[in-house]
């Protein structure tokens, strides 16, 4: 299993959100660069990059910053918030990301969806399904859609998408503990995707519990910059 850091940017700053409220905002004085460096170091592969305004608004404000952390670091690269339109994907991949991470366009726009979908491939695109009670929120989790996530999920696959990334708006930013029986049900009822899971993590126990499942990986944020968990001893798991 994959343990991925997650960068979440507001204005160049890296930040945490609780539940996604932006009113919840909580700021640390170190820069998404610098921290992606310590990441670096410690020999993660991946980081999981959010532009919580881009996600919010529809348009990307963090170019240059992926752009540094590319050039500066061996780091592979999700990214995802304010992904629209063909041209968002274009610039994303002259900036040389692994992997974009299409939410909102999947539900509000699908003949652009699928229309990235082909352009880019599938295998380059994890579906960000970040749920309150199976139900898929969008536009920076301000908006229900009255989706199911299953239904959401069968509806990528047959785009021949694989890769998921589940957030259980609930538990994200609490300390609450990750939402494992949604993980587990998701999984049962899909067993041939690549599921990340994200969302509540607050402890290495948290972490081996989740290493017990079928995951892709797990994104963990809040509880790296609220010291819960030593990075030292959550890079043990990438060694």
């Amino acid at each position: 299993m994959l343990i991925i850091p997650a960068l979440d940017i507001i204005n160049k700053k890296l930040v945490r959100l609780s539940q996604g409220k932006y009113d919840t905002v909580r700021k640390y004085n170190i820069s998404p660069l610098e921290q992606a460096k310590i990441y670096d170091r410690l020999g993660f592969e991946w980081i999981h990059i959010v532009d919580l305004i881009g996600s919010k608004k529809g348009k990307i404000n963090t170019v240059k910053i992926l752009e540094e952390i590319k050039k500066n670091t061996g780091l592979k690269i999700e990214f995802g918030g304010g992904i629209r339109t063909q041209n968002d994907v274009l610039v994303l991949s002259a900036v040389g990301l692994d992997m974009m991470i299409i939410g909102s366009l999947s539900i509000i726009n699908k003949p652009e969806f699928e229309s990235l979908v082909k352009k880019i491939g599938a295998d380059k695109i994890i579906v960000a399904v970040d749920v309150m009670d199976y139900y898929v929120k969008i536009k920076g989790w301000t908006q229900n859609s009255n989706v199911h996530v299953y239904s959401h999920i069968e509806y990528c696959k047959n785009l021949g998408i694989e890769n998921f990334l589940c957030t259980d708006i609930k538990t994200d930013g609490m300390f609450a503990g990750p939402n494992l029986e949604l993980y587990k049900n998701i999984l049962s009822e899909f067993s041939d995707i690549k599921l990340t899971a994200s969302g509540g993590v607050r402890n290495v126990e948290d972490v081996n519990k989740l290493n017990s499942m079928p995951l892709r990986g797990v994104v963990i944020g809040k509880a790296i910059y609220e010291n819960k968990i030593d990075l030292k001893e959550l890079a043990r798991f990438v060694m």
